[in-house]
């Protein structure tokens, strides 16, 4: 079983910043893929980042290429998202996620995630 706790979430100017981590509570972290999706309210659930298990290889959705940056620490079980050049479109819950299956690649479809945090809110004000 995985524990995902995420924690960082907040209101924010447009233009701003705001770091989210995601602690993972799971005996070996690094033999997970990692992902942070969001879903703002009346919108499906969508990838933001993700990166897999050695944090070799990442994936960015468009919307956040350039201003997002998926990292993680497989020493202390967490995966972070810096976003920053925040815009009001970028407010959502964020949730992370983890996949042990393709856990060598940036797994970036939510269906094949198995395990899921409860999420924190980000607000951008215009």
């Amino acid at each position: 079983q995985v524990r995902l706790v995420e924690s960082g979430g907040g209101l924010v100017e447009s233009g701003g910043s705001l770091r989210l981590s995601c602690a993972a509570s799971v005996h070996t972290f690094s033999n997970y893929a990692m992902g942070w999706f969001r879903q703002a309210p009346g919108k499906e659930r969508e990838i933001v980042a993700a990166i897999s298990r050695s944090g070799g290889i990442t994936y960015y959705a468009d919307s956040v290429k350039g201003r997002f940056t998926i990292s993680r620490d497989n020493a202390k079980n967490t995966v972070d998202l810096q976003m920053n050049s925040l815009k009001s479109e970028d407010t959502a819950v964020y949730y992370c996620a983890a996949d042990f299956r393709k856990a060598q690649v940036a797994v970036t479809t939510d269906y094949e995630y198995d395990y899921w945090g409860q999420g924190t809110q980000v607000t951008v004000s215009s």
